[in-house]
């Protein structure tokens, strides 16, 4: 092998150089030096050639950024699913009437509906809204912040041609600095005219309110139309999940569609749920006293003697695993359908899911189809792992809730706007009475099956209108599982929601 010193390749370019001309020799770090810049002009070329190449055409160089993209699958599968950019929109010019700050409390569904509210709060009342605070104190006990669950930039951004969002108070309203905002819940409920009338007056005197109660503060109906769609507007696009979460709800999904058509079966049989709504059927005698315990040691829970056969009887417990088994038979699916699993862990853990893994094989969840390293960033983020819960129910093939909580009928909500995607919504209260026949040996299996099916012939998320009932909105449909009034763009949906034939049972669950 020939080697040459430096001095030697410096004599040999100098001898094709011709006599009187002045010779500058280049050392090794000029030529480094040269290359690296060179390196870095040439790569800031390609950067700003394909963003250029996304803004005008989001698909015209795809192949030329995958070609250089050396980033981990997660990355890529990011960029696949992230929409293309797009200008932003105009700001709204207005002038503020002061400053709305918001603490949401329960899980990321019912902060979630809360968020939407406060978005159309802060419109109605031309407030500056800052970035929604989560709760940390519930049962649940998520140390998560917004950013660390939504695109808070996105959020920002795509909302700035309505309502002014800030991240945090100016420092004059600082409570360092002395300043006591006004803090109040919102009555439950209320329509347009409470916050014109009641809300509003008070910006002019304290500048800033902040609601430290956010839950089921708009009511469900009778809400002028703008205000309707810009719920939904906040609802469907603007709360966006960061990449982190996304990619990794796409991956879950992408393995499950691999494997074919798969069912999101929110099982709402977890610890938290059973203790509130003092449901326990299925339960042993320590496990019901475990669950009382757990009631009474939160004060804001403030039901705690609870009689589990009335709440039962009446529709209001979610079905046990066992019970959930039984519905999914008599529904028509069979060993081989692929069930995934959407909720935290069950209570019992496996010893309560025996009975559904030996009817469906097929049973898997969110820790079966992903490595521990995947998980382990969202590991004691309860509304982190939520997210990705929430993103396969509304992909599935079939939606089916056992309770119809907030995380149900916000997925609800999305499926419909998606195309009224097959959602069974459970008729408990028909479902126990017909279960507690069946198992008493009154009824066949085939006499129990047919009424299973048609009691919900009705019931796949057929396009329908919201059920009104004035004066109890607890009892009426909620709006974020059935929004109609975004489904189409005219003020009356009657069209759409009124004409037409509802699917059969069969072709529902099929």
């Amino acid at each position: 092998m020939e080697a040459r010193s430096e001095s030697s390749s410096i004599q040999v370019r100098c001898d094709k150089i011709n006599p009187g001309q002045v010779v500058i020799p280049r050392t090794r770090l000029q030529v480094w030096f040269i290359r690296v810049c060179s390196s870095i002009l040439i790569w800031s070329c390609l950067v700003q050639l394909v963003a250029v190449g996304e803004l005008w055409h989001p698909h015209l160089l795809t192949g030329l950024s995958n070609r250089f993209s050396g980033f981990h699958s997660l990355s890529i599968q990011v960029e696949k699913e992230a929409p293309s950019l797009s200008p932003l929109l105009p700001p709204r010019d207005y002038k503020s009437n002061g400053y709305l700050k918001v603490s949401c409390n329960g899980g990321l569904n019912q902060m979630r509906a809360a968020i939407c509210d406060m978005v159309t709060v802060a419109r109605l009342l031309n407030l500056t809204l800052v970035v929604p605070e989560l709760d940390k104190q519930s049962f649940w006990a998520d140390p998560s912040n917004f950013e660390d669950i939504f695109d808070l930039r996105h959020f920002i951004d795509s909302l700035r041609d309505e309502v002014r969002i800030v991240k945090r108070l100016p420092k004059r309203f600082n409570r360092r600095y002395g300043f006591q905002p006004l803090e109040m819940p919102p009555v439950s409920w209320s329509n347009e005219k409470y916050y014109l009338e009641q809300i509003l007056p008070l910006f002019s005197k304290h500048k800033v309110v902040h609601f430290n109660r956010t839950d089921t503060r708009m009511a469900n109906n009778r809400i002028p139309l703008d205000l309707q769609k810009l719920r939904c507007r906040v609802n469907f696009e603007a709360l966006r999940f960061t990449p982190q979460i996304t990619a990794l709800g796409h991956k879950l999904v992408h393995i499950l569609q691999g494997k074919g058509p798969f069912v999101a079966l929110h099982l709402r049989y977890e610890m938290d749920m059973l203790a509130f709504s003092g449901c326990t059927q299925g339960c042993s005698q320590e496990e019901a006293e475990e669950l009382k315990q757990l009631r009474y040691a939160f004060p804001w829970w403030r039901e705690k003697e609870i009689v589990s056969e009335e709440r039962r009887s009446q529709g209001l417990c979610p079905l046990t695993p066992e019970e959930a088994t039984l519905v999914l038979q008599a529904l028509g699916f069979d060993k081989d359908t692929q069930i995934y699993i959407a909720s935290g862990e069950i209570y019992g853990s496996d010893r309560r899911l025996a009975v559904l893994r030996a009817a469906f094989p097929r049973v898997v969840k969110k820790e079966m189809l992903l490595d521990p390293e995947d998980l382990r960033q969202f590991q004691n983020h309860s509304s982190q792992m939520a997210a990705l819960d929430f993103m396969v129910s509304v992909a599935s093939n079939t939606f089916i809730p056992s309770y119809d909580g907030n995380m149900a009928k916000l997925v609800e909500g999305h499926r419909r706007y998606l195309g009224f995607k097959k959602t069974v919504q459970l008729d408990r209260k028909r479902l126990v009475e017909l279960i507690d026949i069946y198992e008493n040996k009154t009824l066949s299996w085939d006499e129990f099956s047919v009424a299973v099916r048609v009691t919900h012939e009705g019931r796949m998320g057929q396009p329908t209108h919201r059920r009104e009932i004035p004066d109890r909105p607890k009892e009426e449909d909620y709006f974020y599982a059935n929004p109609h009034e975004c489904f189409c763009d005219k003020t009356s949906c009657d069209d759409l929601l009124g004409g037409g034939s509802h699917n059969s049972t069969e072709e529902a669950i099929s």
